[in-house]
């Protein structure tokens, strides 16, 4: 069983439903509203999870309400919480999402995830002992971020960094990392000068862009690769990243070659969005084999 440590955010999303997105200063009536587990950090680890890794949370909940929700959502998921600490007198973190129109917009506030430090990560270096692979992604501190893949490259462990939300990144944090994996806009954001074809070449085998329903595009050191994305009716779009980012990284963590990995992470993103809630479609290891 592949150990995977996931530091990042985790969150509560608030999703409000519509048939119609609200332009700036206009009220559409809503169909529906949940209140769900969430944040990106989170995500990935219940994802990694439910496919079979043994996985660690490493972040922050704040002292509230939604910070029970968090942590039973992880038990529930067998994702360890030994080292998500809550933070007194801070509120947990929340998004806020509209789907809409076939799609989502998100607003994240951080709170609680602000406070991932890299003072944080230090009192959490047992985590990543014997660690096969480490996550992160950007709804934590930009120095937590570097500070994360100093650790894993000092330790020999592999990172894969998901971009996302989007900002450019130092060279040091691309150079440490292992695999980066950013979808189209992400991609152009840390790759200005480049376009998508000269960004891959530049990093086989590690930097691997998503394209929605095309799929995902890499270089794999002779030619440039699509692997395609599988066709479903989808529900729901919230998570399937992080369910690709998830899948991804614990084919990877098993062994598997690059280009199965990836297939395997395409199928596994499929089946998520098929179902409501950012992690209410996460599939299981059995069901992604099934459909594999």
């Amino acid at each position: 069983m592949a150990k995977i440590i996931v530091v990042g955010s985790a969150s509560i999303d608030l999703v409000v439903t519509s048939s119609k997105r609200p332009g700036a200063g206009e009220t559409v009536l809503g169909d529906s509203f949940k209140t769900v587990p969430g944040g990106k950090g989170a995500n990935q680890a219940v994802a990694a999870a439910r496919l079979g890794a043994n996985v660690t949370m490493v972040g922050r909940v704040g002292d509230d309400h939604y910070a029970d929700i968090i942590l039973n959502n992880f038990k529930n998921n067998h994702v360890s919480i030994d080292y998500v600490e809550p933070v007194t007198h801070m509120e947990s973190g929340t998004a806020h999402i509209v789907l809409a129109e076939g799609d989502n917009s998100i607003v994240v506030v951080k709170a609680a995830n602000h406070e991932v430090t890299p003072a944080y990560i230090d009192q959490s270096l047992a985590a990543f002992d014997d660690a096969d692979m480490v996550m992160i992604q950007q709804e934590i501190p930009e120095e937590t971020v570097m500070h994360v893949g100093r650790l894993c490259k000092e330790r020999g462990i592999p990172l894969l960094l998901n971009p996302a939300p989007a900002r450019p990144l130092p060279q040091e944090v691309i150079d440490n990392a292992a695999y980066i994996t950013p979808n189209e806009h992400e991609a152009a954001i840390l790759f200005p000068d480049l376009n998508v074809a000269e960004a891959l070449r530049q990093y086989p085998n590690k930097l691997f862009i998503t394209e929605g329903s095309r799929g995902v595009r890499y270089f794999d050191g002779n030619d440039e690769v699509l692997v395609p994305s599988y066709k479903v009716e989808a529900v729901d779009t919230t998570g399937a990243g992080d369910t690709f980012n998830a899948a991804f990284a614990v084919a990877l963590a098993e062994g598997k070659p690059v280009y199965d990995s990836v297939r395997f992470a395409n199928r596994a993103a499929s089946l998520s969005v098929t179902k409501f809630g950012a992690q209410g479609g996460m599939p299981y290891r059995e069901e992604v084999e099934a459909q594999l």
